[in-house]
């Protein structure tokens, strides 16, 4: 994607909790409309850098840029409303499935919404489930819920932190179907994910993260067939680096 316009750019990046250094980029750009599959080990830093560009946290050090916004706290709610993220552990309201779905709609003031949730509970399976209470739900179903509600605010920015963790098979298809088709709309994405066949299926280009640092990064194809590190070839043949 050579030439393309980068949405997100991150220049001399250090981010610290405490004493703790748990992310050091130098530098990092997501291009407008790709799909940017960050895979690592657990503890690499992967949930922190999605907290640095959804603007929950200001990196210790250095800058993240969302196009001309520089990120932090206190960057303006339109530039939010482009942004949504999932995060592996997400929260729901003490309401139905439904209402948990189409619940951003009504806050941005969107009538008329029914059709969207409906068509979103029926492609995440949950169609049967819309008038239970969310928080009785599995874990799983949970996850489903938090992906209909990012995507009912159709972001141009979709933040996910291990999206099928807590998935079976068949409704892992059902949630990287729906990735798909945001690809096809030109959604940006960044996908924070230990699995490696998902980042294949799912990526245009792939990053590695260890210990806080993006090792390597490159065209899918060429990351997973050609790594170039020797970390990043110990990662993807399964040896113990960590």
């Amino acid at each position: 994607m050579t030439g393309a316009e980068a949405v997100y750019r991150l220049e001399s990046v250090e981010h610290r909790y405490g004493d703790r250094v748990v992310l050091q980029i130098d530098h990092l750009e997501v291009v407008r409309g790709e799909t940017l599959c960050v895979v690592g080990p657990s503890g690499s830093g992967k949930s922190t850098l999605l907290r640095l560009l959804q603007f929950l946290e200001r990196p210790t050090t250095g800058r993240v840029a969302f196009d001309s916004h520089e990120g932090g706290p206190d960057v303006s709610l339109e530039v939010r409303r482009q942004i949504t993220t999932v995060f592996q552990r997400p929260i729901v309201l003490d309401r139905s499935v439904r209402a948990n779905v189409g619940y951003g709609l009504r806050v941005r003031g969107i009538r008329d919404h029914a059709t969207k949730v409906d068509e979103l509970l029926t492609a995440l399976g949950l169609s049967a489930l819309a008038s239970m209470p969310a928080r009785t739900l599995s874990g799983g179903e949970v996850q489903r819920v938090a992906f209909g509600r990012a995507l009912a605010f159709e972001p141009s920015v979709l933040l996910l932190d291990e999206p099928t963790a807590n998935l079976d098979p068949r409704n892992a298809r059902l949630v990287e179907d729906l990735i798909r088709e945001r690809q096809r709309r030109g959604v940006t994405i960044l996908l924070a994910t230990h699995q490696t066949f998902q980042a294949r299926r799912l990526g245009h280009r792939t990053a590695f993260l260890l210990d806080g640092r993006i090792v390597e990064t490159g065209p899918t194809q060429e990351f997973f067939s050609a790594p170039r590190d020797p970390r990043t070839r110990a990662f993807l043949t399964g040896d113990m680096i960590y």
